[in-house]
């Protein structure tokens, strides 16, 4: 019987331990997940690193309550740092470059739940943005899982919820005096319902000239369907006017006298008037940002200022510049509020 004793009793601290470590990661993983089904990939990203980081200690401490040696001990620990290296290693271009990857994504925030997406040939709005993958929902309503490593080695384009920019693009012949073109697609554009619509000529072909119309979509929750309308409303417009779309390629071989010169008749309509500019529309955010930052940094450059003069001035001046420097780091507090009242209603209109 004593022999049994002597055998078992320095097994009780390792069979304790992994009872205990058992216990606190099914605990865990209770507390922390498996009692949240709401919550989305997104959100359980934190807690799932913290399941993996308890999961790393609780094998950790097992194996420091082995009945063993301290020199096995040590051994068993090399032992378990290089297997642990080793699947890190052999893992490194799947999952766990997925998992750094996921990381990075979350630092960076280049998009957000919600966002429409252009990666690779991908294109869709993100469902979730999990551990070790990123969910879209495409045009087609399937959803793709695509691995962060490919998010992060290709270039992503993003449509945020403040506006998107929605264009189409035809060629039309030489006939057409240009003016026409641009007040048909104007009106195309605003029967669609596009803000601050304006057309650019892309190209003068050998056989006819193509043209952008674009406009600034707000709900782009409807961006499928504005692009589509836009289409739909271009082909009214043109068609309706008695014009031929000469997209993608068109030879006109109709006979005409040889002295004949192709060049369309002087227009008495004058072309709408067009207010915006195609950057003006497309990097307004940018523009803003810019300003936004030239403003900080030259009142910055003021506070500098007024600090040199508060060596050199008398006690009657320097309270007056300091009231000035206050009231200048007020601004600037301004400007931080602003900025992160800007980011909250982002934020905010993502989730609606």
């Amino acid at each position: 019987m004593n022999n049994i004793i002597g055998f078992i009793s320095p097994f009780v601290p390792l069979v304790a331990m992994t009872v205990f470590v058992i216990v606190v990661l099914w605990g865990s993983h209770k507390l922390f997940i498996s009692s949240h089904p709401e919550l989305g990939n997104e959100k359980l990203f934190p807690r799932q690193l913290l399941m993996l980081g308890l999961t790393f200690a609780g094998i950790l401490a097992i194996a420091l309550t082995l009945p063993v040696k301290e020199s096995s001990l040590n051994q068993i620990l090399a032992l378990l740092g290089l297997v642990i290296s080793g699947i890190i290693a052999f893992s490194s271009s799947t999952i766990f470059a997925n998992l750094m990857s996921g990381f990075m994504l979350r630092v960076t925030k280049p998009f957000k739940t919600g966002d429409f997406i252009d990666v690779g040939e991908h294109f869709g709005r993100v469902v979730e943005r999990g551990l070790l993958d990123t969910e879209i929902q495409t045009e087609s309503r399937e959803l793709v899982a695509i691995p962060n490593t490919f998010m992060i080695t290709h270039p992503i384009s993003v449509t945020h919820s403040s506006g998107a920019i929605v264009s189409t693009t035809l060629s039309l012949g030489y006939d057409i005096h240009h003016s026409k073109v641009d007040t048909m697609l104007l009106d195309a554009a605003e029967k669609c319902g596009l803000e601050d619509p304006f057309v650019q000529v892309l190209e003068l072909g050998n056989y006819s000239i193509t043209y952008r119309v674009s406009g600034v979509l707000a709900d782009v929750k409807s961006l499928l369907t504005a692009r589509s309308n836009l289409c739909r409303y271009v082909l009214d417009s043109v068609h309706g006017s008695g014009f031929e779309i000469m997209s993608p390629s068109f030879m006109n071989q109709r006979k005409v006298p040889d002295d004949l010169k192709v060049i369309p008749a002087n227009v008495i309509q004058k072309p709408k008037e067009v207010t915006q500019t195609a950057e003006d529309v497309v990097f307004d955010l940018a523009e803003k940002a810019e300003q936004i930052e030239n403003n900080k940094q030259q009142l910055l450059d003021t506070i500098e200022e007024y600090e040199e003069k508060l060596e050199i001035s008398s006690d009657e001046e320097k309270k007056s510049i300091k009231q000035s420097i206050d009231d200048i780091r007020e601004q600037l507090k301004a400007f931080k509020k602003s900025e992160k009242d800007s980011d909250t209603d982002e934020s905010v209109n993502n989730k609606s």
